[in-house]
């Protein structure tokens, strides 16, 4: 057989659409209006892009304080119905009423529960289902750490570590996905931590329990994909807490030794190890976790995202 000749190929090429340069792309950019590029100014923000949370219906744990009370707030601000799972009631409603005086206009709601207790998270995903009728995104945020060397720590307190921090996400993550998956659609957005993909010293546990849930999100993201249900995971830095006054002073150890961590110095020391050269805030990782929850991400799942101005590159 003889070969194809170079006139030949020429022509078959020519008669199929290019490829090259993004030229229908660029064509179909250059005839959108400039109303339809310039919309979404919204709250004084300049342009934004809208992130198509209203009317979702959202559970959020941890709800109650610092990041996860940033996250239900953000949340609420773009329209989405808000539930929040905390073991302090109390915290949660303050949350609440935080939100409606912001303006918020979605249905709010809190519910005290022990996200350590498979019992009352079932009861309390019933009674938002009840209230909400379905669930479009979980928010598995609650968490915590009591730092120390490893070898000094009782096997009591590694037990309540790994419930808080892995089994509290295991719980929900099996009582509200099976909802998600019957409809069809689903966004869940976990709280990890950089020492759960690097480790880090003298939170072997706490490391290894976050560890835990960046694999969990990989291998359930890729089970339930094929109903539209997302999973991603988000990891902070160093955040600075609500209010640094109420962390006790054994909460975060330094180089050893039990300090007051969150006094201007030790930030400042902190803050050298960050490329950003500042701690983060709640809202830090807020903003990037509600986008995570959004429809702009329909495309992302089974990723983990460092938010933590740099201080890991991975």
């Amino acid at each position: 057989m003889r070969p194809t000749s170079w006139e030949a190929r020429n022509a078959r090429s020519a008669s199929r659409p290019s490829l090259r340069c993004g030229r229908p792309v660029r064509m179909r950019l250059m005839q959108q209006s400039t109303a339809d590029r310039h919309t979404s100014k919204r709250r004084g923000r300049g342009y934004s892009m809208e992130l198509t949370l209203s009317g979702k219906n959202a559970i959020i744990t941890g709800g109650g304080s610092n990041i996860g009370r940033s996250i239900a707030l953000t949340l609420a601000e773009e329209g989405a119905n808000i539930a929040l799972f905390d073991i302090d009631e109390v915290a949660a409603l303050g949350v609440i009423q935080e939100a409606k005086e912001a303006g918020a206009v979605g249905n709010l709601a809190a519910f005290a529960t022990d996200l350590t207790d498979r019992q009352q998270v079932e009861a309390s995903v019933g009674r938002v289902v009840e209230k909400f009728e379905q669930i479009d995104i979980l928010i598995n945020c609650a968490g915590g750490d009591q730092a120390g060397p490893f070898l000094d720590q009782p096997p009591e307190l590694h037990r309540k570590l790994v419930d808080l921090n892995y089994m509290s996400v295991v719980h929900c993550m099996h009582t509200v996905l099976p909802h998600m998956v019957e409809r069809g659609y689903g966004r869940v957005v976990s709280l990890a931590s950089d020492a759960g993909r690097m480790g880090e010293y003298h939170e072997a546990v706490y490391s290894g329990a976050k560890a835990g849930v960046i694999a969990l999100t990989k291998s359930l993201a890729r089970e339930v994909g094929r109903h539209d249900v997302t999973l991603n995971v988000v990891c902070p830095g160093l955040t600075i807490p609500e209010d640094p006054e109420a962390v006790p002073e054994t909460s975060m150890l330094w180089a050893g030794d039990a300090i007051d961590f969150w006094t201007p110095e030790r930030r400042a020391s902190a803050s050298r190890r960050y490329a950003l050269r500042r701690l983060g805030t709640a809202q830090d990782v807020a903003n990037v976790v509600v986008f995570l929850a959004s429809d702009r991400c329909n495309f992302v799942t089974g990723q983990t995202w460092s938010v933590s101005g740099g201080y890991t590159m991975m």
